[in-house]
């Protein structure tokens, strides 16, 4: 996601953070340091609720980690690709491969909002226990009982059944289980999520013209919905037209590559200057793919180490690419896509680099799709008035 910093590592997958979380716990800090602390626990020094408010909020942000690192975790379980998690505004996002069965699905689904709920229930019991106890531990207890609610709400609200809440993740899990058709469930569930994101948006505005302030919220989370969901079944849709389509029959066989052990300042002589492309091949000394090269990168060289610099040095290597064999299927081939090498799948064959596959590619496959069904439909029209004449 744009916007955000690594924080390091959990569970082996990176954590990264968007720049609006730390507005994120402000907000949660000021509301449990300034309003509910004072309610229930009255003449206590404002430094006092000042700490508790920021340790309330930092937990509840902990609990969300907990909570997209048990998707994560899961996802691996199940032999899944996860690239990274995030923490942002709205919530946690965890990006991965596509499940391989709905079993898997449904479990990855399921994971986040039972370990809230979880989480929920422990916090929400030990700050009755501790609630029990006299004086000092009044405030803690308090913390404890909102950080229970919060995160049983935050479990309750991802059950909602709308993609890309995980509570839509179970749905399509459902559907794909039931139908046994992933893209026709995935075109389901994210049509539910968009109608779920505009009544979401419309409700929000009510509350906001009724003077309730949580009403904007409700209304950016309804049009967050709308967007995404709106997006998947777009990517539905494009699975379903492309279904059976081999890579061979849409990758450009004409290939532009450089060697990955020039320096940059030769690479950008002998190869940059010569391509039309945004985005490079590598190849190494045996002449085998090794990997991709961004010219945005190369220009981000400073000018001082383009001289020593290699070009393998600054590439995307091909673990981290997106790799196919002319033969597998265009939508498997799609699914290994990672936004940090974009829209782009190397094709390669018997260890050498044969062709590639980017987004235009895909597009003119599409259209070609789109001119089939119309000159199809066209035909069947004119045997149909053929059929009426006779």
């Amino acid at each position: 996601m744009g916007g955000s910093v690594r924080l390091g590592r959990v569970l082996g997958v990176p954590l990264r953070m968007h720049w609006s979380v730390p507005l994120l716990v402000v907000l949660f800090a000021y509301g449990l340091g300034h309003r509910t602390l004072p309610v229930w626990t009255p003449g206590r020094p404002a430094v006092v609720y000042a700490v508790a408010g920021v340790v309330g909020a930092a937990l509840f942000m902990g609990s969300l980690v907990l909570h997209e690192t048990a998707h994560a975790a899961t996802a691996r379980r199940k032999e899944i690709s996860v690239e990274d998690v995030t923490l942002w505004a709205l919530g946690g996002m965890t990006r991965m491969g596509r499940p391989k069965t709905a079993s898997a699905a449904f479990l990855v689904a399921v994971s986040g909002p039972l370990t809230s709920l979880v989480i929920g229930g422990a916090a929400l019991g030990a700050g009755i226990g501790l609630h029990a106890l006299a004086g000092w531990a009044d405030v803690p207890a308090v913390v404890l009982l909102w950080l229970g609610w919060a995160n049983l709400f935050l479990g309750v609200f991802n059950l909602l059944p709308a993609v890309p809440l995980d509570g839509g993740r179970v749905v399509q899990a459902l559907l794909w289980w039931r139908m046994g058709d992933r893209e026709r469930a995935d075109m389901t569930a994210s049509r539910g999520g968009q109608v779920t994101g505009v009544l979401m948006a419309v409700g929000g505005w009510v509350l906001l013209l009724r003077g309730a302030p949580v009403g904007l919220w409700v209304v950016f989370i309804g049009l967050f919905i709308m967007v995404v969901a709106g997006a998947e079944r777009r990517h539905a849709a494009l699975h379903t037209a492309l279904r059976g389509v081999r890579v061979s029959e849409t990758m450009t066989s004409l290939v532009f590559t450089g060697a990955d052990w020039l320096t940059v300042q030769r690479f950008i002589d002998e190869v940059a200057v010569h391509s039309r492309h945004s985005v490079v091949p590598l190849t190494d000394f045996d002449g085998r793919p090794s990997g991709i090269v961004q010219i945005r990168r190369l220009a981000a060289v400073p000018a001082a180490g383009r001289e020593t610099v290699r070009v393998r040095e600054v590439g995307i290597p091909l673990s981290q690419c997106a790799v196919a064999a002319p033969d597998d299927l265009l939508t498997e081939a799609l699914d290994r896509i990672s936004l940090r090498t974009g829209m782009r799948i190397l094709v390669v064959d018997a260890g050498h680099l044969v062709g590639v596959v980017t987004g235009k590619d895909v597009s003119r496959l599409m259209q070609r799709h789109t001119l089939g069904g119309r000159a199809q439909g066209e035909e069947s029209e004119e045997r149909g008035d053929t059929d009426e004449g006779r």
